[in-house]
């Protein structure tokens, strides 16, 4: 039983992978998986799972878990000849991104041993790739010549060599296993054997090139208990081959088809591919593990034809396209929700929307959209224009839109459209600064009372400010009676509190669908320009933390929000206002752990962020706000 190991698997939704983690769980593992592929429903509440691309997986998520072993699974490739796209995909999912995953994972103090799962790729195809047929496989070894004959191979080595250079300097924490993967195959695979057993279902004529050539053929099955039993060894450690060392001709395989399909209708074409020749050596992988592969083709077809049969559909998620509306100039707002997309999907664009054609967010999303106003007239145009465009969900960024978007949420859910905004009385609510102020002190939330009469205000020193709207230019602060009355004449609606001395911070927290504040990040406002926080840092303060979760989660509100707030001499707090919204510096909190958009996007698509936790930085951060430089190259701008 392996109930005291913890695994942490990259690309567990693979086909390796699945057979691996069916293994693991039955052996008691504990096991977190991240994959981009939405996690199978056969794992719900058996394993932390992290959908996304690994990326973008930051050291925090990972040292969360305290993994013993670590298995590189994910990878990309393309079973025929590259293509040309191939370039990037093959550097981004393969090269960076072992990279980025061992970078995490070397600092990881609970590691003790990581498993690459390397290819025979690697090897010199000169000793194996022939112009004519042969009698026999050539037995490949671990000592073999090396040449990388193509992309996915590169790589490979590239992060074989990574791994070596790690080892100098870790050899004493943890052990590295590299396992050279021959020709593998298995259920819902997109393998040549599996290709050919879906078009025999359905009655599709099969070509073949070269069948008398020569592969060792490794079952998914047999690959995922070899990479088990090599993380399980003690002393294992280095580079192993890991196939069957009994390869079979394209053409045996042809013929144990055919047992199934009898009427099977096979073409041979002719290729200038040349014939392959090659056979796992497995004599190290039997000397450090004492097994061999049990699995071989005649014994593990049947299960392939049994699986395509009876398999279920896989679950597609279409991710869709986010609109962020009046997105204005507000450019780190809309790179935070482009780096939350990427997370999840590549495929996902994000648009900015506003009134004004000639705002600068409108040059760094990935389309704009000149939208008409948020009121009621448009919200047929506004649904229509989403559809057409695959908008799948809305971040609402202006108070002015907030109940627009409350009223019409339902509405838009209903099209398959989800608004990261709260219900429209707890949006009204916090949009209105007397009724929030009213509504928090009769829920015994210390907040600053708010008043119309000025009378009704007993203080020596006063904050007058307008009841509805942000209003932070047109704010009054610490003025007598004769300065607050005459300062309220300049305002429409105006209210006034009694001043309070202390330091301003801000509140930024996600509340998930089921009224849970999944994260808090306290900071201060140091330097505050035109009602914003030019400078602001992180504040760790556990007392005040689980204060904030308790009133927040009284405020009924949904998804990213933010609470001003003073912190008194005596360490007391007093509430000033919520924004039931992202805000300009907001971006700090995510810098700190908080992914809001993330988790929406996460919680969108149906999952439960159980498998997302909160994982806050143990640092504190300075955030300085600048502006920056965009520069845009070509003829269309």
């Amino acid at each position: 039983m392996l109930k005291n190991k913890k695994f942490f698997i990259s690309g567990g939704a693979g086909v390796i992978g699945r057979e691996m983690i069916a293994k693991l769980l039955d052996q008691g593992a504990d096991i977190f998986v991240g994959d981009i592929k939405p996690c199978p429903l056969e794992w719900s509440n058996k394993l932390r799972y992290r959908q996304g691309d690994l990326n973008f997986i930051e050291p925090e998520e990972i040292a969360d878990f305290a993994p013993d072993i670590f298995i590189h699974l994910a990878a990309t490739f393309e079973r025929s000849s590259e293509s040309y796209e191939f370039w990037k995909e093959n550097f981004w999912h393969n090269v960076r991104l072992s990279n980025h995953l061992m970078t995490i994972m070397k600092d990881i103090a609970s590691l003790k041993k990581a498993v690459f799962a390397s290819s025979y790729l690697i090897y010199d195809p000169t000793l194996y790739n022939f112009s004519v047929p042969q009698e026999r496989p050539v037995d490949l070894t671990e000592k073999d010549q090396i040449y990388p004959r193509n992309l996915t191979g590169m790589a490979k080595l590239a992060h074989e060599i990574e791994l070596r250079f790690i080892e100098q300097f870790k050899s004493g924490q943890f052990k590295i296993i590299i396992a050279r993967i021959f020709r593998g195959y298995g259920r819902g695979s997109r393998d040549v054997i599996s290709r050919w057993v879906r078009s025999l279902l359905v009655n599709e004529k099969i070509i073949v090139f070269k069948k008398e050539g020569w592969f060792d053929y490794i079952y998914s099955k047999d690959t995922a208990e070899g990479l088990i039993r090599l993380a399980l060894a003690p002393e294992a450690s280095g580079i192993i081959n890991l196939g069957t060392g009994k390869s079979k001709r394209v053409g045996d395989v042809l013929e144990i088809l055919k047992k199934y399909f009898p009427q099977a209708e096979i073409k041979e074409e002719s290729s200038d591919i040349l014939y392959e020749s090659s056979q796992c050596d497995v004599s190290k992988l039997v000397e450090c593990i004492g097994w061999r592969p049990e699995y071989d083709i005649e014994k593990s077809i049947p299960e392939i034809i049994e699986f395509e049969k009876n398999k279920k559909d896989e679950r597609i998620i279409n991710f869709g396209n986010i609109l962020v509306s009046s997105a204005s100039n507000k450019a780190p707002l809309l790179n935070v929700v482009r780096q939350a997309a990427a997370k999840l999907s590549p495929d996902i664009k994000v648009f900015a929307g506003d009134l004004n054609n000639s705002v600068t967010t409108a040059y760094i999303a990935d389309g704009f959209w000149e939208m008409p106003k948020t009121e009621e007239a448009n919200i047929e145009i506004i649904l229509d224009w989403c559809l057409k465009n695959n908008i799948k969900y809305i971040i609402p960024s202006r108070d002015g839109e907030l109940n627009f978007w409350s009223n019409y949420k339902a509405y838009l859910l209903s099209n398959n459209i989800s608004v990261m905004v709260s219900d429209k009385e707890a949006t009204s609510r916090c949009l209105d600064k007397l009724e929030f102020s009213k509504y928090c002190l009769s829920a015994d939330i210390p907040a600053i009372p708010s008043y119309e009469n000025i009378d009704a205000c007993r203080s020596d020193w006063y904050v007058v400010k307008e009841r509805r709207g942000a209003g932070s230019l047109s704010i009054g602060i610490k003025l007598d009676y004769i300065e607050a009355k005459k300062h309220a004449l300049t305002l429409s609606e105006p209210i006034f509190q009694p001043f309070v001395e202390g330091v301003e911070i801000s509140v930024d927290a996600y509340i998930d669908k089921n009224n849970l504040v999944h994260g808090v990040v306290l900071r201060r406002r140091d330097q505050v320009v035109d009602g914003e926080s030019r400078i602001t840092t992180t504040i760790n303060n556990e007392k005040i933390e689980k204060m904030f979760l308790l009133i927040i989660k009284k405020l009924g509100l949904f998804g990213h929000v933010i609470l001003q707030a003073l912190v008194d001499k005596n360490n007391d707090v007093h509430v000033i206002e919520c924004n039931c919204r992202f805000g300009g510096a907001s971006t700090l909190s995510v810098k700190a752990g908080l992914y809001s958009f993330y988790w929406f996007l996460i919680e969108s698509i149906g999952q439960d962020l159980k498998s997302y936790p909160f994982i806050k930085s143990k640092k504190q951060i300075k955030q300085v706000r600048i502006p920056k430089d965009v520069y845009i190259y070509g003829p269309d701008f």
